[in-house]
């Protein structure tokens, strides 16, 4: 019994201990950890205040000098007559604004004949003792050719101001500086010269006074291409460190500031390290006793806690790059020349295919592109690409200026060694010219309206994106008619493989296309997807696989002079992207009054042709759906016809009318004109404020 007491008292000891030590270890992780949050919570909060700060600063110093710019512009533009005169111009601007440090005017060569090729005048300030003195000279020269400068052919091709990536300036203000440039105009609208004003690299430095939040932390500022205007100094080796980003939206220049950890951490590790020494000594005998199953079991909660955090990540990664796909189909409702779908279907739960599209200035641009591997690498450079593309197409309309810049960019971060292939696309929807660039892309397959039938687009293959820097990638240009359609997709289609790891390949695909010439773009895709499916069967999926169609349609159909033609018009109806209650009645409207056109435009003739045409238009009345048939039929006016009488039996109502009595019933307006040997017969449907489209 007194072996069992032993034995009991030996256990409960134990369990003692263990309970003692697990609320210990417990209490004093909890308090690292809600004291590791809390620093790292006043980190933040005080990295952005200051952060803040000095982009305000920035801000104000930026904003003034493109003000500068704009009014010397203004002064120059005055000044064009009288060529000395811009001596006056920039000493004047320096006069009033004394935070500009120099500030010149270069004009294009040989606009003075009397100047010479070269005429620079610029004005800048000199420090002699305490004193400032304004001196002002022409630096242009052979030796100081300013032709060659990036801030002097920006500022030619640039229609606002714009900033320099920083150099120094050996002529005017004699000092590392950034500048900012902006177009001169004559009379005509023509640029003639360029407007240079510089901000000093070292009234940059002033942010230091903010920056400065924690002993031994730094502080740069970077170009919105990345070139150091500020630059940090070197980290030490082995040093973790906090970096804290924010962009001036002026100038597209990031502020950064870096934080020691040590320096960060350093009292909680102190008091971490108090606290450990105490817990040590008091359950030193413990942790001797159960420090085997405690890495066993440490091990196998730190497995446990990395797959769900890994499966928790990639299930919010899944659902990022989801969201930075296009979703919304038909996506443009007020572009009834347009129709196009895509999908993406990983491999693994994230991927690295991609595709984008959007409309600016009534050009499309777009873009398909598969990166190189699987998983979570290649969805952070797919992320990268869908960025890139959007920021520099917002700027860039040459399809391959958008792959140059695109390449440049990824070449220089490509510590992976990653690459992409890329296909981008601007189509002109106003003359249907579109332009491309492929990077070592799949070449897309069209499908023309004209003959029906598919081929493959001629691409020259270039190099994948984020291989060679500065490579040259060639742009190519062909013309869409209405209806073409272009079918872009990523090798997981051509290389998918069944149980026998046969491929589908490129017959079995222009074979499904082939087979589907009538279909619209979410039938192409749909349709495809489904044979590929069909084909892989039990086999695991080996690649992303991402599919797009994209048709350039005109809003209009040509119909013969036929009844038998009436039922495409539903067709079409569906297409042009209107309230889906309004569907139904313009269809009936639309069935009525073309049916009244082939029975009385072309009477004993079946050659004839009924055209009709969709528009959108807004006025004070609101927004309108505008439809024009148009015949070259004998003159005929539908409303001409008397209203017809509903109320009187069918024996005493005259025959005819009640077809353009319905069209009078479902629209809002009818209009009739005879134009140009044409019959045009206009029908108007208002939308109501809940049918129209913001």
């Amino acid at each position: 019994m007194a072996k069992n007491k032993s034995q009991l008292k030996s256990s409960s000891g134990f369990w003692i201990l263990l309970v003692a030590a697990v609320v210990l270890e417990a209490t004093a992780c909890l308090q690292y950890f809600y004291s590791r949050a809390a620093i790292d919570r006043e980190a933040v909060d005080r990295a952005r205040a200051e952060l803040r700060a000095a982009e305000l600063e920035i801000n104000a110093a930026t904003i003034e000098l493109e003000a500068a710019a704009k009014m010397l512009t203004n002064m120059a533009e005055l000044s064009l007559d009288y060529p000395d005169g811009i001596y006056t111009c920039t000493r004047t601007l320096l006069e009033i604004l004394d935070d500009v440090e120099s500030a010149g005017v270069a004009f294009i060569p040989n606009y003075y004949p009397s100047k010479g090729r070269w005429y620079e005048v610029c004005s800048s300030r000199e420090i002699i003792g305490d004193s400032m003195r304004i001196y002002t000279r022409q630096i242009g020269s052979a030796t100081h050719d300013y032709f060659q400068y990036e801030w002097f052919n920006n500022g030619l091709t640039i229609d606002s101001a714009w900033w320099s990536e920083p150099y120094l300036d050996d002529a005017g203000a004699q000092k590392m500086v950034v500048s900012c440039s902006h177009p001169v105009r004559d009379k005509a609208g023509n640029i003639v010269a360029v407007v240079c004003i510089d901000l000093s690299i070292s009234k940059l430095h002033r942010v230091s006074e903010y920056l400065q939040v924690y002993k031994d932390s730094y502080f740069s500022i970077r170009s919105s291409t990345g070139v150091d205007i500020v630059a940090r100094p070197d980290t030490m080796p082995g040093r973790k460190y906090r970096i804290f980003d924010e962009e001036i939206d002026s100038t597209g220049w990031h502020l950064s500031i870096i934080i020691p950890e040590d320096v960060l951490y350093a009292d909680l590790r102190r008091i971490g390290l108090i606290v450990t020494i105490l817990m040590l000594l008091g359950l030193a005998l413990l942790v001797f006793i159960m420090v085997f199953a405690g890495k066993n079991l440490q091990n196998l909660m730190d497995v446990s806690t990395q797959r769900e955090r890994m499966l928790r990540e990639l299930e919010i990664a899944k659902t990022i790059q989801k969201a930075m796909l296009p979703k919304v189909f038909p996506p443009f409702a007020d572009r009834p020349d347009l129709n196009i779908y895509g999908m993406v279907r990983p491999a693994k739960e994230i991927g690295g295919d991609l595709y984008d599209f959007y409309v600016r200035h009534d050009k499309l641009f777009f873009c398909v592109g598969d990166v190189s591997g699987k998983g979570v690498p290649a969805s952070l450079v797919m992320a990268t690409i869908r960025s890139l593309f959007r920021s520099i197409t917002a700027h860039v309309e040459q399809a391959h200026e958008v792959i140059i810049q695109m390449n440049d960019t990824l070449t220089e971060q490509n510590d992976q060694n990653m690459f992409v292939t890329l296909f981008v696309g601007v189509l002109d929807l106003p003359t249907g010219e579109l332009s491309y660039c492929n990077a070592g892309h799949n070449a897309p397959l069209i499908i023309r309206a004209e003959h029906g039938k598919v081929r493959t687009m001629d691409v020259q293959p270039n190099l994948p994106v984020g291989i060679s820097l500065g490579y040259a990638y060639v742009e190519q240009k062909m013309h869409l008619t209405y209806g073409d359609t272009l079918f872009l997709y990523t090798d997981g289609l051509t290389e998918a493989e069944n149980i026998r790891h046969e491929q589908f390949g490129e017959q079995r695909m222009e074979k499904a296309l082939n087979a589907g010439l009538a279909l619209r773009p979410r039938e192409i895709v749909d349709a495809m997807d489904a044979q590929v499916t069909a084909f892989v069967g039990d086999a695991e999926q080996s690649d992303d696989l991402t599919l797009m169609a994209v048709r350039y349609q005109k809003p209009a159909i040509i119909m013969r002079n036929d009844i038998q033609q009436i039922p495409t018009l539903a067709e079409w109806v569906d297409e042009l992207g209107i309230p889906m209650e309004l569907n139904m009645p313009v269809n009936l409207a639309l069935e009525e009054a073309v049916s009244n056109v082939m029975l009385y435009a072309y009477p004993g003739r079946n050659d004839g042709k009924v055209f009709v045409e969709f528009a959108k238009a807004k006025d004070e009345q609101g927004e309108k759906l505008i439809f024009t048939i148009s015949d070259s039929g004998i003159p005929f006016d539908p409303t001409a016809k008397p209203e017809a009488d509903i109320t009187l039996s069918a024996e005493e109502r005259a025959i005819g009318g009640l077809g353009i009595h319905l069209v009078r019933k479902l629209m809002d307006e009818i209009r009739y004109e005879r134009r140009d040997g044409k019959n045009i017969l206009t029908l108007v449907k208002i939308l109501t404020p809940k049918q129209g489209v913001a």
